[in-house]
């Protein structure tokens, strides 16, 4: 049962997250924070708890303002002090198909091809339907920031960064052999990608309600780095410093959702790239109280309640690791509660609720 969900008078406060994730200021309840919402676990908490109609996201400009506004309601009234939102610039690649698993999805779930990629060689990377950053619309970003209610602000990113799109495009078995074999191949691609993404943060870091940037960019998997650490050192993490520098030229935070056992990096990434906050834990990789231990006197720590304990626990030993993680966590500060990942469609919406209800109940 929720007690405090939804918020009848939600008071969001954006530049107080904000400075509490810097360390500039303290408070008891730590803020939320979330990477990705799925649709399947979003629309019932629309229509049944917010008593909303929903609309599926579409090109149409009236269907995409009826899904924007869902959204603005959806994370206001659960108590955000943001709205997180990415959209991708069009980077084709071959991908598998197959039915989402989740009870509740009517939804194709899509991955791209590990074997065969798009761009095996220099013929294919002159063929390639690149996109350019003026063909992009940028509607929901400007839509957002010209709705939001007083006191929210908005986190953006590239949907997808320079490691995962390299990857997607090449697919990994491709990346892995053309490291050794055209490794000019590689650099000019991640070289492309990283350029696309500038044009990218350069429209979107003009928006005045913007207060983080917060892309994803998944680099590991749970016992080490997909590709060894020098090959990112060199390729591309200086695009990840490169993207922080825009940002922290406009006085906003980088923060890096990356998936995996990154330990060989991390100091790359405090030190060179300049996050300024880490998100995307396992348990099995290191529980985000001991990473915080390790790293939460130099970057903000966001998340950490593990998917497999909210797609499998029941709501009360959810709302019991939502406890410890505020009480631990959260009392060192630099934290925001959230998912260690995301919210996919398998999690139970009541499962995501109570994590979030939990928080409330901190005075």
């Amino acid at each position: 049962m929720l007690k405090h969900l939804p918020l009848r008078h939600p008071r969001p406060d954006a530049e107080k997250c904000i400075a509490v994730l810097m360390g500039r200021a303290q408070q008891a309840r730590p803020p939320l924070v979330e990477y990705i919402i799925d649709d399947v676990v979003m629309r019932p908490i629309i229509t049944e708890l917010l008593g909303r109609t929903w609309v599926p996201e579409a090109p149409e400009r009236t269907a995409q303002q009826a899904y924007l506004d869902n959204l603005i309601v959806f994370w206001h009234r659960l108590g955000y002090d943001f709205i997180r939102i990415e959209r991708s610039l069009p980077l084709p690649t071959h991908q598998m198909y197959i039915p989402d698993a989740a009870p509740a999805s009517d939804k194709i779930r899509a991955w791209p091809d590990e074997h065969q990629g798009a761009i095996r060689t220099w013929e294919d990377f002159e063929h390639y339907p690149w996109p350019t950053v003026a063909e992009m619309d940028f509607f929901p970003f400007e839509y957002l920031n010209a709705h939001l209610p007083e006191g929210m602000g908005m986190i953006v990113s590239h949907g997808g960064g320079v490691f995962e799109h390299l990857s997607w495009i090449m697919s990994l078995e491709g990346l892995c052999h053309a490291l050794y074999e055209a490794p000019d191949l590689v650099k000019a691609i991640a070289d492309r990608l990283g350029h696309l993404m500038v044009g990218f943060y350069e429209q979107v870091l003009g928006l005045d309600r913007l207060i983080a940037i917060f892309p994803g960019d998944d680099m590991g998997f749970r016992t080490a780095t997909l590709v060894s650490p020098q090959t990112l050192r060199e390729l591309i993490l200086p695009w990840h410093k490169r993207f922080a520098a825009m940002a922290h030229a406009r006085g906003l935070p980088y923060f890096l959702h990356s998936c995996g056992q990154l330990e060989k990096i991390m100091s790359d990434l405090i030190e060179e790239v300049g996050i300024d906050g880490k998100h995307s834990f396992e348990d099995l990789i290191i529980p985000v109280q001991d990473f915080q231990a390790r790293y939460g006197d130099r970057i903000a720590v966001l998340g950490g309640m593990d998917v497999n304990r909210l797609a499998g626990d029941s709501p009360q030993e959810v709302r019991r690791h939502a406890r410890f993680l505020i009480e631990t966590c959260g009392r060192r500060g630099r934290y925001a509660l959230g998912s260690g990942n995301s919210i996919p469609s398998y999690v139970p919406p009541e499962n995501y609720l109570a994590m979030l209800d939990e928080l409330f109940e901190v005075a």
